[in-house]
């Protein structure tokens, strides 16, 4: 059955997606292992997590054994998904990172297509073609760089495969968990799998200065991702697959101010071309809006 509209949700998507855009800057700022980085995102968010949480009256809980399989499916996704991604963030450009990781987007919308059982709309597919294109173009800079970079961005591809299974995973356990236990549990579940891992790979665990990894897990984890999890229970796959594709711009404009990374003239191009297919699917009177909600 559709699940019940939230007004908040489409502006809380977009909040989230921006947070969890600057995500790899501070990834190389963590001053840990890139596994580690991972392991303290997960690891201090949970108190913050637990105490919101309460406040919201969703107090976490211990969901059922079925429901907690689910989570643990989520939770290794998505724990597998920031050791890939984290370690390409260090082998590639900030831009490179996010836009291959990205492909997640496009499966979580097609994922939503195969679940409805119905093909686009006419203004679902130009949507969905804009956002091809434009992620095509922004992938242009890499192509030129792909003997330098090939390595970190085919690990973020597989990166990007990882989070399609952790959000589809999310996407069903909505349906019978609030965000903030959801979260919480998958975080924790995380986090237990993503210490051993660093340890195993001789990584440096602590920190010498602890302001970015808790940024990350504040910005990230508590706010990016809690945002996500919170609109994904209301919001259709193709609308939150189309908004997360904006990281990829947002992170090449945070590479371009921090590091010096070029944009060319088709990076700009592509962040428009996205911008003006969200702007599609949004279209009131169009298509999308009346599928809003997902089915589940």
């Amino acid at each position: 059955m559709p699940r019940a509209h939230q007004p908040f949700a489409f502006p809380a998507l977009l909040i989230g997606s921006t947070l969890l855009a600057v995500g790899p800057w501070l990834v190389r700022l963590a001053g840990t292992g890139p596994v580690a980085a991972g392991f303290w995102r997960l690891a201090l968010a949970l108190p913050f997590l637990f105490l919101i949480a309460r406040i919201a009256g969703q107090p976490v809980h211990w969901p059922g054994r079925a429901l907690a399989i689910l989570i643990g499916f989520a939770a290794f996704f998505f724990a597998a998904d920031l050791a890939a991604w984290h370690v390409s963030i260090h082998m590639t450009k900030l831009a490179n990172a996010t836009l291959f990781g990205n492909i997640s987007s496009f499966a979580f919308a097609a994922w939503g297509l195969w679940l409805a059982r119905s093909w686009p709309t006419a203004i679902q597919g130009s949507a969905l073609l804009l956002a091809a294109l434009g992620a095509a173009l922004l992938m242009g800079s890499s192509a030129d760089l792909s003997v330098r970079h090939l390595k970190g961005d085919m690990l973020a591809l597989f990166a990007g495969i990882l989070y399609a299974g952790y959000l589809i995973a999310v996407q069903k356990a909505r349906g019978s968990l609030g965000a903030m236990p959801l979260l919480f549990l998958s975080s924790a579940f995380g986090a237990v799998m993503l210490l051993p891992l660093a340890l195993a790979l001789g990584e440096q665990i602590i920190p010498e200065n602890w302001t970015f990894v808790l940024v990350l897990a504040l910005s990230s984890q508590v706010v990016g991702q809690g945002l996500l999890v919170y609109s994904i229970g209301s919001l259709s796959p193709l609308l939150v697959g189309l908004t997360l594709l904006t990281q990829p711009a947002i992170s090449a404009l945070a590479g371009w101010w921090a590091y010096g990374e070029t944009l060319s003239p088709l990076d700009w191009a592509g962040a428009v071309a996205i911008g003006v297919a969200l702007v599609l699917v949004r279209l009131p009177q169009r298509g999308l809006r009346k599928q809003e909600s997902p089915v589940s």
